[in-house]
């Protein structure tokens, strides 16, 4: 997965990323599209998403959440663009699978489009990091519209089987506070429980809702793991990112999954505990050794692993916003990325890696990435 909504990458850099998963036989590019701190995906029946919801007025210096350069920063993808992207991942045997995350993550179309939300705005395109309290109003008809439509544009332009639809990290403070979701939640007669909200349930229902529209499409949805919270339809599937335990229990559950724990396949981690020797990062340290050491299929019992579709690393850009930052952030770990996934563990084998690996540089250097040196 690349993040494209915090920062903005370049059509040939994405073409760069999928040259490189081609090396490593990856078949689905998971294309992060929209945030809180700029949309990405041109529409033609809202302009304003690009006009207005594709530019931050700055972006966060360091990571005190407080310090903005004060630079106008921004871009999008015109749907020839991505059409582009499309045909040239195809003939790789890539399909991008692109995300539109509802109903948190949305500040950058509620800066746009204000009617949007549950208080009406304003709303300006984020500039800071972190879960955003404005979110898609989830009682209000037009939002199910505007859901529709974009979806609509976006599966024109993208033949993946898979919509990532997001779900995660979504507030409901103002869904508690509005009364457009009060009704909406007593139109459909949700209540709290000892687990969960009624404005939990609600989420279902947007889940549930957009879910049906897309299957109606003859597309199916996958969430973030978070979708799992209350209740679930049949045939979506979970991608699990925070830790392993969202997937497992989904895939007992049976639903299919994509393992992505932050664990072990979080791209934007540090690579290495010397951390004031990295350039900077959200947080936390993942190895290159570390990632070769996951197993998919740990504690789950032998009938519920064919719904372990495969594994994914996610490269999050809050503090990525370069081409060679990206690249060094995905080099050499995706090398151990694509073992985990095409190797049975009976095969794989640290020391047989580690030595072949060591001549990965060679052709890095070749063909033009950027790469963290190896210090085994």
């Amino acid at each position: 997965m690349v993040d494209s909504g915090r920062h903005f990458f370049s059509v040939d850099e994405i073409k760069k990323v999928i040259d490189m998963m081609a090396i490593y036989k990856m078949n689905r590019l998971h294309w992060h599209l929209t945030e809180d701190q700029g949309w990405r995906f041109e529409s033609k029946k809202y302009p304003r998403l690009t006009e207005i919801g594709a530019f931050r007025n700055g972006t966060m210096i360091g990571k005190d959440n407080t310090t903005n350069d004060g630079v106008r920063y921004g871009g999008y993808y015109t749907q020839d663009e991505m059409r582009e992207l499309v045909a040239y991942a195809q003939k790789k045997n890539i399909t991008i699978i692109p995300e539109i995350d509802l109903p948190g993550h949305m500040q950058s179309a509620l800066a746009a489009y204000p009617n949007l939300g549950c208080t009406g705005g304003p709303y300006e395109v984020a500039t800071t990091w972190g879960i955003k309290k404005e979110v898609l109003c989830a009682g209000k008809e037009e939002v199910y519209t505007f859901l529709e439509d974009i979806l609509t544009e976006l599966i024109d332009i993208f033949p993946s089987e898979y919509i990532h639809i997001g779900g995660d990290e979504c507030p409901r403070q103002r869904w508690k506070e509005c009364p457009h979701c009060q009704q909406r939640i007593a139109e459909l007669g949700l209540k709290s429980d000892d687990k969960h909200s009624a404005e939990d349930y609600l989420q279902n229902y947007v889940t549930a809702r957009i879910q049906a529209f897309l299957n109606s499409k003859g597309r199916k949805i996958i969430g973030w793991d978070e979708i799992l919270e209350g209740k679930l339809a049949e045939g979506a599937t979970v991608m699990s990112w925070r830790g392993v335990k969202g997937g497992l229990k989904a895939a007992q559950m049976g639903y299919d999954v994509v393992m992505s724990p932050n664990n072990y396949m979080y791209f934007d981690y540090y690579q290495s505990e010397d951390k004031d020797k990295e350039p900077l990062a959200i947080g936390h340290c993942l190895t290159l050794e570390k990632v070769y050491s996951y197993e998919p299929y740990t504690d789950l019992p032998a009938e519920a692993q064919p719904h372990i579709l495969g594994v994914q690393a996610n490269l999050w850009t809050e503090f990525i916003g370069t081409n060679d930052y990206l690249e060094y952030m995905m080099l050499p770990r995706a090398a151990a990325l694509s073992e985990v996934q095409w190797s049975p563990a009976a095969a794989k084998d640290w020391e047989s890696f580690r030595t072949r690996v060591l001549s990965a540089p060679a052709v890095y250097a070749i063909l033009g990435y950027n790469f963290r040196p190896f210090d085994f």
